[in-house]
């Protein structure tokens, strides 16, 4: 597998493009998480990576869409932009994830990415906007790659996405970064209605006859204000999940990235391991894309080096949620955020402003923390990789305990037989759901 890799960098890529990534996302990259390290040992934080959503306006309308898309626009302008990125490249950081809404449609995205050319970044993006021009334009900076989701067959990415002809505008915006020999990857949000079809063997196959040098399936989130439930995964499902991503690493000459195991296959956040934070569309600064809940703003006047190294919400964030799960807390223990909320006044970074009440809407459900059943990687590469990089950096170490952990499942049968409703149909809510839940972490009998 390495070899047939190997050989598909040599002859499948501009040279230019791979030497970019190799140096800035490669050597740059590891510089930067060896200055992470080092100032972790002195008592400081600042993350090594950064996502920042640009804008949140997008043409599509998708299940489970937790941004503000149909809303009034907001963006972060160029001058913001700028700003922010300098102050972390100071810090050593060189990879950035850009997210929207679809950051295609930020007028200012390409001329953003060439102010920059010693960091490097990954585009998530449906691929609409990407001509052959714009593919052009990208691989004449070198210093970004397209991560663009497909979410299944024809029928399915409609439904998804809330469009018609939604994969077919995919798929050539696809084709036109692989006809400019741009580093392109492919997502999916891994869902019920696209598991059996997209989970297989032939269609990493597929990506791979196609030209994609990197995939990445990433697990559906319940959240946002129409969360769609009835997508979320089961736990076996959740398993098979992990089982294909471990042995695709091992089988085909692709790259499949993921972001919720280290190398032993224990489950983690890279929010909570303080691997990364996340810059919403409005500048403010939260724990991670899918927790619209802040205190802070790039827009405070403050250097972000200190805005990271004295929030209160943060920090409080990371050692609240360490103890109690190595999961996803959106997904297993909502009632957290909401303690979190109440507890600093952080405050509903939406425009929709019903942030909490999703939230409080949630049912608790597993996540990637499924204890007893961990699966190792099982290609070195990945296992030197994670050692290096993507653990969870004495945080779980420090402060998590199996024996405090609540069953989501647990929660969930729990709440089914004593919960009382305090919201009406209409989203109206009384002052018990501007309170946060409290869950026994004895599980039930």
């Amino acid at each position: 597998m390495y070899l047939r890799f190997a050989k598909r960098l040599l002859f499948e890529t501009d040279k230019r493009l791979l030497w970019k990534l190799a140096y800035l996302a490669g050597f740059r990259g590891m510089r930067s998480v060896q200055k992470h390290k080092a100032r972790l040992k002195r008592g400081e934080f600042f993350p090594p990576f950064l996502y920042i959503s640009i804008i949140n306006t997008c043409n599509l309308r998708c299940q489970g869409c937790w941004v503000d898309v149909a809303a009034k626009q907001t963006k972060i302008d160029f001058a913001a932009m700028n700003k922010t990125l300098n102050e972390a490249k100071a810090m050593g950081n060189v990879f950035f994830g850009i997210l929207g809404g679809e950051p295609f449609m930020h007028k200012e995205l390409l001329d953003i990415l060439a102010a920059h050319p010693d960091a490097y970044f990954q585009v998530f993006t449906n691929g609409h906007f990407i001509t052959d021009e714009v593919a052009k334009r990208l691989r004449q900076l070198g210093n970004v790659t397209p991560l663009i989701s497909v979410e299944g067959s024809q029928i399915v990415s409609d439904q998804r996405r809330g469009r018609d002809g939604v994969l077919s505008k995919t798929m050539e915006g696809l084709q036109n970064c692989l006809n400019n020999k741009v580093m392109t990857g492919v997502c999916t949000s891994v869902c019920k209605t696209n598991i059996d079809d997209l989970l297989q063997d032939k269609w990493v196959d597929r990506l791979v006859e196609m030209g994609v040098m990197y995939c990445w399936f990433h697990v559906f989130r319940v959240v946002g204000p129409e969360s769609s439930p009835e997508l979320a995964l089961n736990t076996e499902e959740l398993g098979r999940v992990r089982e294909f991503v471990v042995n695709t690493r091992v089988k085909k000459p692709i790259i499949v990235v993921d972001a919720y195991h280290d190398g032993q296959g224990r489950a983690l956040c890279p929010a909570v391991t303080g691997f990364t934070h996340h810059i919403g569309p409005g500048g403010h600064i939260e724990p991670c894309p899918i927790i619209q809940l802040a205190k802070e703003s790039i827009h405070d006047g403050r250097p972000l080096r200190e805005v990271f190294q004295e929030s209160e919400f943060l920090r409080d964030f990371r050692e609240t949620v360490s103890k109690h799960t190595r999961g996803c807390v959106v997904l297993e223990r909502p009632d957290l955020l909401e303690s979190l909320a109440a507890k600093h006044g952080a405050r509903d970074t939406t425009q929709r402003q019903t942030a909490l009440q999703e939230i409080g809407a949630i049912t608790p459900r597993r996540s990637q923390y499924v204890p007893g059943a961990e699966i190792p990687e099982r290609s070195w590469a990945y296992r030197l990789a994670k050692w290096y990089a993507f653990h969870d950096y004495g945080t779980y170490t420090r402060n998590f305990d199996a024996k405090d952990w609540v069953d989501p499942d647990a929660i969930e049968s729990s709440l089914e037989t004593s919960a009382e409703p305090c919201c009406d149909s209409t989203g109206s809510s009384g002052s018990c759901c501007n309170e946060p839940r409290v869950y026994s972490p004895t599980l039930p009998s």
